[in-house]
């Protein structure tokens, strides 16, 4: 055995828990960081070959391994934009470069421009919604955007679909052609019921289409729809121009009172004064709830998209990871949708500063997805991912350690005692 190696095993074992206790420091100071993940040493021996009944005493190195994969607790705070994922997949945030990274810590905050930045400075990203869809890419980051919630400029959003549901009354008398619209056009045109909504075009104007429903048969209703706008100064017939928006047939069972043919009414968003929604898109009513039964005619629920020029007031981010725009008319729109990322192995993701990290070639390549689909974890608005350093353990750990660091500076100091006995024997 040489003495020599013995001295060198024993500073390998320091050295070994030196960076124990390093990763000890690191995991106490971060043990309120948001979306930190703890760090522990990992030993192997270092075995040296031994011959002629001599043992050479070989020693310890050591691996770091990042516990990226294990969830930390979740807290709830008061801010929509704070986000918490349990489970598989991380943020993807991007720095003044728009470098991508992954990370857990989800304590976002609007910056200056309006960007959702997290306390290491990171920006938050997702796709666009583009009237009303994404455009994912599974294997890269091509189409991210940072998620802003500013708002320059007013935004109104055009009257796409809606929902009409009302009863139409079984026991209406029958018109007949020449006394109803369109064929009849002036102040003595005849119908059985009539409504009016509201609707808007894509300058966020007010468009109030009245809807006249006209029994023509037993069991068949007409609907004809006109720009209200264009209205005798009593508020219905004669209409100027006399055409009608949209017209269509609508027949029922007399059984069960249900729809059995069409169940959609298409306002046209045409050019012009005719339409009174220029350049707007088609509306698209859905009447698949409507009924013919006994009784009065009975709007039931009117409801329709679109909005008037207004402010972004609020975001408030769903489980799917879909931002939502509230306006301060009460309207609501989808802006963006946040992106989640994965790797087959997370704890050989590359870790950086900032509490983020970069894929590897140990880790594997990127998967993204949204949360809650496939094997996606779930996506909390208002909370936060704690830590994952337990302090107990990492005082009892840093215990260990001490006195692991000294029996092995024990071990270099009989090594140095020995070597003093030797030189000393010619004396």
């Amino acid at each position: 055995m040489s003495l020599y190696g013995m001295m060198r095993t024993g500073v390998s074992g320091m050295n070994a828990q030196a960076n124990r206790l390093s990763t000890v420091a690191d995991n106490i100071a971060n043990s309120s960081t948001t979306g930190y993940k703890r760090a522990s040493t990992q030993f192997a021996s270092l075995v040296l070959p031994s011959s002629g009944g001599a043992y050479n005493s070989g020693g310890v190195e050591t691996v770091i391994r990042h516990h990226i994969s294990q969830d930390g607790a979740q807290r709830f705070t008061d801010s929509s934009t704070d986000l918490a994922l349990k489970g598989n997949g991380f943020f993807i945030v991007g720095n003044a470069d728009d470098t991508p990274y992954l990370t857990r810590a989800g304590s976002f905050v609007p910056d200056a421009q309006g960007n959702l930045v997290n306390s290491a400075g990171y920006f938050l990203m997702g796709y666009p919604v583009v009237n009303g869809n994404v455009n994912p890419v599974a294997n890269g980051f091509q189409g991210l955007e940072k998620v802003s919630i500013a708002q320059n400029d007013l935004i109104a959003d055009p009257s796409r679909t809606g929902i009409f549901t009302a009863n139409l009354p079984a026991g209406a008398s029958i018109i007949a052609a020449a006394d109803r619209p369109p064929t009849k056009t002036d102040a003595s045109a005849q119908y059985s019921a009539k409504t009016s909504v509201q609707t808007f075009d894509n300058l966020g104007n007010v468009v109030v289409v009245d809807l006249y429903f006209t029994k023509t048969a037993d069991n068949t209703w007409q609907v004809a729809a006109y720009n209200h706008a264009n209205a005798s100064a009593a508020g219905g017939f004669p209409y100027i121009p006399t055409t009608p928006l949209a017209e269509q047939n609508y027949t029922f069972d007399g059984v069960t009172g249900k729809l059995t043919g069409a169940t959609s009414f298409t306002v046209p968003g045409m050019p012009g004064a005719l339409s009174g929604r220029p350049n707007s898109p088609d509306l698209i009513l859905d009447f698949s709830a409507t009924k013919q039964l006994a009784g009065d005619y009975t709007p039931i629920e009117v409801k329709i998209d679109g909005n008037t020029p207004s402010p972004i007031d609020n975001v408030s981010i769903g489980k799917d990871g879909t931002v939502t725009a509230i306006y301060k008319n009460g309207a609501k729109r989808d802006i963006y949708k946040i992106a989640l990322a994965d790797v087959p192995s997370p704890d050989n993701l590359l870790v950086m500063t900032g509490n983020v990290f970069s894929p590897s070639a140990d880790s594997g390549d990127v998967q993204l997805g949204f949360a809650g689909t496939g094997s996606f974890g779930a996506l909390t608005s208002s909370a936060l991912e704690e830590s994952n350093a337990d302090i107990a353990q990492e005082l009892t750990e840093m215990i260990e350690s001490q006195r692991s660091y000294t029996a092995n500076s024990k071990v270099f100091q009989t090594g140095a005692d020995l070597m003093d006995v030797l030189v000393n024997l010619k004396r």
